[in-house]
């Protein structure tokens, strides 16, 4: 097993200016709205809020990509970063599948705000991307706040610490005998890392200073079952 991360779990970015106070009013509607319908469901509220938290990074990464095809420049690194937030972020959401099952009211709720929010982030993104990394960092300090919440759950007995899924074991390389623990453990640490990388993105298109960034846990280079199932059957690229 890879060893876990040390993070923060305090961090805040306190609002500077009118852009500011607006992702975190956003943050803090969302998170109420979140609090009143999930209550103590953590498994339920991290199935229906990761399907949206994967939309800003693939959001982020499109503009970026075709913002540094117009201008003929490079994205420094940009577009693989954001991917592969919106990658991971899928890959809590494929997890949280294998431990409890979204009701079909939920099922719902996913298809209806999946599709508001990608609309309003992608808004967003075009009229201020800075504001959008800000409200997104803001997200990610709600996500590292409600996976503290649940570990408190599962310590506490009131939520089951059932044995981890083989695919978050082979995803963040984890022992055969990990349990949800562990699997909350490294998810927080995920949302972590995306909190700061969201507010360095921020503070570089405001022309401050990136913070430090919460180091990332150790992750599978082939995400899931599916690309490791498909992989023997392409020849590798010729190189030249």
């Amino acid at each position: 097993m890879s060893p876990l991360p040390e993070i923060n779990l305090a961090i805040h970015h306190p609002p500077r200016g009118g852009s500011d106070r607006f992702a975190l009013a956003v943050t803090r509607l969302l998170r109420f709205v979140a609090d009143r319908f999930f209550a103590k469901r953590y498994g339920h509220r991290a199935i229906v809020l990761e399907t949206v938290a994967a939309v800003p990074g693939m959001v982020g990464a499109t503009l970026v990509h075709l913002r540094c095809l117009r201008r003929m420049e490079s994205d420094r690194g940009w577009i693989r970063t954001l991917m592969e937030e919106a990658e991971n972020e899928r890959m809590h959401l494929m997890t949280f599948l294998e431990i409890c099952k979204p009701t079909l009211f939920e099922r719902l709720i996913v298809l209806v705000v999946q599709w508001l929010f990608y609309l309003g982030f992608f808004a967003l993104y075009l009229l201020s991307p800075r504001t959008a990394h800000r409200l997104v960092g803001y997200f990610e300090e709600e996500a590292v706040i409600s996976y503290t919440h649940y570990l408190e759950e599962i310590d506490s007995g009131r939520s089951a610490n059932v044995l981890a899924p083989a695919i978050a074991r082979r995803y963040w390389d984890l022992p055969e005998g990990a349990t949800l623990r562990d699997v909350v453990l490294v998810v927080r640490a995920d949302e972590a890392h995306h909190r700061d990388v969201n507010h360095a993105f921020a503070a570089d298109l405001g022309g401050g200073a990136p913070g430090d960034v919460a180091p990332y846990p150790w992750h599978a280079p082939e995400w899931d079952a599916e690309a490791d199932a498909l992989e023997p059957a392409h020849a590798p690229l010729a190189q030249g």
